[in-house]
């Protein structure tokens, strides 16, 4: 391992939780995210799937109840 991935290992978890969401909302802020070829036409066919046949994705309510189900058992 390298000094800097020792160094976050022994961060306690709540600066780890810290130091994700300031890269998370550090890259938020980039016009470009390079994304892999790979993502990007699966992420088309799905839409284009979701578009021809909207039934097969799930409401707003629909997904947070399931999360509320999961979470609270």
């Amino acid at each position: 391992m390298d000094i800097y991935t020792d160094n976050i290992q022994n961060l306690p978890e709540l600066d780890k939780l810290l130091l994700v969401q300031r890269i998370w909302d550090d890259l938020a802020l980039s016009d470009t995210i390079p994304l892999p070829d790979w993502l990007v036409s699966e992420t088309r066919r799905r839409r284009e799937e979701l578009i021809e046949n909207p039934n097969l994705g799930h409401s707003q309510e629909e997904v947070f109840n399931r999360i509320r189900v999961w979470r609270d058992g």
